[in-house]
Parts: C-alpha cells; sequence; structure tokens
C-alpha cells in the first residue's frame, strides 16, 4: 500500500504525513513519528511475513519465534515495532526516554519556496505548478503540455533570464462556465502577461498585452494529428486573433509577441476560467477593494464600496468586469486584473495556508489541473526549477506594467489601441536589458549625483546640442528610437536621423570637434557615455548647414533611454504598481 493508501486507512490526510526537517530545511515524508523520514514519496513493499527476511521500507518487523521455556523479549519502541499511529486532532505523546522538544522556529528555505511557489505562478492567474515543490510526481499528471516546436526553449535555464507568456483563454471550457466568454469562440488569447524574471532574481516584471491591441500576426507553424501546416499571417488585427484563429496556437502567440517586441519568449503557461474560481477557492478567498459601488449586469459583480473576500464564481466576476471601472474598457480592466493578482499574491504569501502541506495541496492540486503549458516546461524536474528560481524574487520588487498604448489614429469609432512611442520600445527595451522597473529610482538618483559632477561647468543645454545620429550595428530601427527619445525625452531637439553607418561598431561612439566638447560632455551625460566612447575629431555638416557630432550606435546599445554606463533607464511614463501595494478598484 502506498503513502497515500496509508494514511486513508488509518483516517491521516497524507498530506499530514508531510514535515519539515529543521536539519535539510525542506519537507520530508513520515509515516510514523519514529520511522526514517524519506525525501520523497516512494513504493511501500509488503510486509514480510512470519520467518521472511528483511524489514519493509517503513520499518515494518520481521516475526520472531522465543526459544522453548523463554519469554520472547519486547520490542524497544522507536526502533522494529511502529509506535500507535496517531490519529488526526489528537496530541501527539512524547516517546519513552525522551523529552518533549519545542518545534524549531525556523524560517526554512523550503518554506519560503512553497510561499512563492504559489504566490508568483498564482498572481498571473494561472497558478503554481511549483507547488509541486510537495508533490511533484503527483501535480505533473495533472498538467497539460502542447508542442510547439521549437518557438519555445526545450529545455529551462537556471542562470539566465527567462521570460514566460501568460494566455487567459475566452473559451467556454470547464463546468459552469458556458456563460462566459464569446459563445462558440475558438479560444482567442483575452488575457496576456508576458513574465520576465531578471538573471539575477532580485526583480521581476508582468507586462499586459492589450486584446485590442493592433499587431502583425506572423506566419507560424502547427501540427494536429501528426501533420505539420504553415498557418499564413496577417496584418494590421487584433492581438487576441493570435490564438485559436484559423487554428494558431500558443506557439503562434509567442512569436506575435517576439515580433512586437523584440522580445525572447521561452516558454507559455495557458488557462481558462477555472483558473481564477479554482485557486481563489483554494486559498479561502481574496481580499479585493472597491472604491465605489458596483452592480455590473453583464459580469454578475455586485459589491458595496470597501474590502471583501471573494472566491470561485464571485472572484471571476471580478476580473471579468470592465463596465463598471475606469472608462468601460479593456485598459482599466487589466489596471483591475493587476490589483486582484496582486492580492492573490499577498494573500498567499503572508497568511498560513501555505505552511499546511494539506492546504498546499489542495492549491497546487487545483491550480495545475487549468494549466497547459509547453513540453520545454512540462516534465517534473522542470516545474521544480521554475518554482525554485521564482521563489527568489522579492514581492516588492515584481512591477506590474501595461505596454503603453493610443487610439487607433485608423479608427473613426475607437476600439483597438497602437503602440505609444516612445514609450512602448523603452519598456520593450527594458526588459530586453533586464532592468529592473523598481530598482530604477535608485540608480538614477545615485546617477543623477555622478552626472552633476561630471556636468560641472558646461554651459551648453541639452537644446543646444546638434547631432546626428548613425546605425552601426545596434538593432534595425535603434538610431530612429534613439532620436525620438533624445527629441520628446531629453531635450535633444538639433538631432537626425542619418541612416546606416559605414561599418559596424562593437562600441557606440560620439566624435566632435574641439569646439563642440561641452555639448559633447552634455550628451554624454543624458546617454550615460563613457570616457572611452568619446572620440575628439572632426565635426560633420547636419540638413541645415551647421556643424554638428556623430553619434554612431554600435553593438552594445541597449535601446532608447537606457544609459550605456549602467543597467539602468529613464523610467517611461507609464501606469505601474508592484505586487505589494494595495490599491481599490475604481
Amino acid at each position: 500500500m502506498d503513502a497515500q493508501g496509508r494514511g486513508r486507512a488509518d483516517d491521516i490526510d497524507p498530506a499530514d504525513q508531510w514535515v519539515l526537517n529543521p536539519t535539510t530545511g525542506e519537507y520530508e515524508l513520515r509515516l510514523t513519528p519514529s520511522a526514517p523520514q524519506s525525501p520523497v514519496p516512494g513504493p511501500r513493499r509488503s510486509a514480510p511475513r512470519s520467518g521472511g527476511g528483511g524489514g519493509s521500507a517503513s520499518g515494518a518487523t520481521r516475526s520472531r519465534s522465543a526459544a522453548p521455556g523463554r519469554t520472547a523479549p519486547a520490542e524497544a519502541p522507536g526502533r522494529d515495532v511502529p509506535p500507535p499511529r496517531r490519529r488526526r486532532g489528537a496530541p501527539e505523546e512524547p516517546l519513552p526516554g525522551r523529552r518533549n522538544r519545542r518545534p524549531v522556529k525556523k524560517k526554512s528555505k523550503a518554506k519560503k519556496a512553497v510561499v512563492w511557489t504559489g504566490g508568483v505562478m498564482a498572481f498571473v492567474l494561472i497558478g503554481t505548478a511549483g507547488a509541486a515543490y510537495l508533490y511533484l510526481k503527483h501535480l505533473e499528471g495533472n498538467v497539460t503540455t502542447e508542442d510547439v516546436g521549437n518557438v519555445a526553449d526545450d529545455g529551462f535555464s537556471k542562470d539566465e533570464a527567462f521570460n514566460i507568456l501568460i494566455i487567459g483563454t475566452d473559451r467556454r471550457t470547464g463546468a459552469g462556465n458556458e456563460g462566459y466568454g464569446d459563445k462558440g469562440s475558438v479560444g482567442h488569447a483575452d488575457t496576456n502577461i508576458l513574465l520576465h524574471v531578471s538573471k539575477d532574481r532580485t526583480n521581476a516584471t508582468a507586462m499586459s498585452i492589450p486584446r485590442d491591441l493592433i499587431v502583425d500576426v506572423p506566419d507560424c507553424e502547427v501540427t494536429e494529428d501528426g501533420t505539420t501546416k504553415v498557418i499564413p499571417g496577417t496584418q494590421d488585427k487584433r492581438f487576441n486573433t493570435s490564438l485559436g484563429q484559423d487554428g494558431r496556437n500558443p506557439g503562434c502567440t509567442m512569436k506575435t509577441v517576439e515580433e512586437l517586441t523584440g522580445i525572447d519568449v521561452n516558454h507559455f503557461a495557458m488557462a481558462d476560467f477555472n483558473a481564477v474560481k479554482t485557486l481563489t477557492s483554494a486559498v479561502g478567498g481574496v481580499e479585493v477593494c472597491l472604491a465605489k459601488d458596483v452592480n455590473d449586469p453583464d459580469s454578475h459583480l455586485n459589491l458595496s464600496a470597501g474590502k471583501h473576500t471573494i472566491e470561485g464564481e464571485q472572484a471571476l466576476a471580478f476580473v471579468r468586469t470592465r463596465h463598471s471601472f475606469g472608462n468601460q474598457g479593456d485598459l482599466d480592466r487589466i489596471k483591475v486584473q493587476q490589483q486582484f493578482m496582486s492580492s492573490l499574491m499577498r494573500k498567499m504569501t503572508s497568511g498560513d495556508t501555505l505552511t499546511s502541506p494539506t492546504k498546499l495541496i489542495k492549491l497546487a492540486n487545483a491550480a495545475t489541473k487549468a494549466l497547459t503549458v509547453d513540453t520545454g516546461i512540462g516534465k517534473a524536474s522542470t516545474l521544480k526549477d521554475v518554482a525554485l528560481e521564482l521563489k527568489k524574487v522579492p514581492m516588492k520588487n515584481i512591477t506590474f506594467t501595461t505596454v503603453p498604448v493610443k487610439d487607433n489614429p485608423a479608427e473613426v469609432v475607437k476600439a483597438t489601441v497602437v503602440p505609444l512611442e516612445p514609450n512602448a520600445s523603452q519598456v520593450f527595451n527594458m526588459i530586453k536589458s533586464d532592468t529592473s522597473f523598481t530598482a530604477v529610482k535608485a540608480k538614477e538618483k545615485k546617477e543623477k549625483a555622478a552626472v552633476a559632477a561630471r556636468l560641472k561647468g558646461t554651459k551648453s543645454a541639452a537644446d543646444e546640442v546638434r547631432v546626428r545620429i548613425l546605425n552601426g550595428g545596434a538593432p534595425g530601427g535603434s538610431a530612429q528610437e534613439e532620436l525620438t527619445y533624445l527629441q520628446t525625452e531629453a531635450g535633444v531637439s538639433k538631432s537626425e536621423n542619418a541612416g546606416n553607418a559605414e561599418k559596424a561598431l562593437t562600441k557606440t561612439t560620439l566624435e566632435y570637434a574641439p569646439d563642440q566638447a561641452d555639448q559633447a560632455r552634455r550628451l554624454a551625460a543624458i546617454m550615460g557615455l563613457s570616457g572611452s566612447a568619446m572620440k575628439p575629431g572632426e565635426s560633420v555638416t547636419n540638413s541645415q548647414g551647421l556643424p554638428t557630432m556623430t553619434l554612431t550606435l554600435g553593438e552594445d546599445f541597449k535601446g532608447a533611454g537606457v544609459k550605456l554606463n549602467s543597467s539602468s533607464a529613464t523610467v517611461p511614463n507609464v501606469d505601474k504598481t508592484t505586487a505589494n501595494e494595495v490599491k481599490c478598484a475604481s
């Protein structure tokens, strides 16, 4: 009989047989109070009959026959014969000859791993495959995998930054979901979040992508019943059509994100409506805050202003509501969803839910049953690795933001949006360069002091700087993106795009004439150029016939607004919040 069967036979919840080993800092399976601990659950051999050889894995004893005329010695408790099992709720009695020991009050690494395992994946409304830290093999059977070919990585690297695309579909699958979403929907990409986790695991960014964002959907390959076919791409279509439409799979959505942002997407995780309902019920409800009364006839959310604890159907209604918040559009609904995710995350990391193996298993089962992932992270060992990396990120350093957008100028009746530049490119570049939104302010303060010292005695203002920009090895379009940033954000209005350089450069350089040294120092401070990047030389004539400096963007160029001498950037003017902030939906 396995551990689960044995626990049920004795009215002991199988989860209660998992205990924290204070020495190793890990949860381990303890079958009896005195039995040796095993780090993973496994099959138990049947206890041998009388005269059989060898004890079972759980410490079952051999049958011994007393010699004639002698009395068989009593078995020593705690050695061969296990003491009577304790039923749930009954106090545990100390073993003979041992003192009662106080529990070790130590925050173990395992406990933190469990907290983050649940928290980080749950905050994206998908759930925590990582709670499989306790019951990994069982949970693996819950997870559905989908092969998207070489679009996703084959495996998971613990030494690099990683990006997981979280997709919530509007497909009416699951019991009780017949009235949600679009009737007959093939499962479009309704809720989309690109989760970036930094290489050093100090921060993460969850960037929402509006479903009504106009994008180009590239060609993509899908495989059905062993047959591979190419689905032609489309131009100027809603982002949500990148999934389901014309038979597109999550790999098509991943490729669409990569083409839109220039960010390499490593993996995807997808869920339906049941994810929100089951997760919130598993943790006993999530606290939300409303700035006003809400009675929405479309989502059926009916709550008064103030704080409420919601779960199940009511939680799903909350995240689906849009006509009662802000401008009654999808962008304001995204803000409410981000507030909900933060609250769910706080609930899972601050309460005692995750200190109980029983509750952990309930949560993990609920989450993974609603989850579909690519084959690269579908294995038990890989899910565990993802979980352990996610748990390292401090909650205060997890930023929620949305792709900066504006109304589609091609529409008379505004229904869709397009990227707002240069803000959108700045956000994308921050993620590509592994730059933290939360650490930027502190770094900016430090850098401003350094810039002030560097500019001491400099007379040229930003609007007096004349410079032409060449692309000499940076990604395509970088010269124009940097020009837009310099003109609109940095005040360098006398700048122009001069196209591509004659040859590629490894490092970005600024060439200037001796009488332009003052302007050069000003531009170097704006861009974070090092001394080695400054090249005294000759000026050139710009389109107005005036002498100007030449800025050549090299392979080290990190993106518009990102300083070359650090990993920080000027934070673009976008809405953002962190997971530890409490806000009320309005």
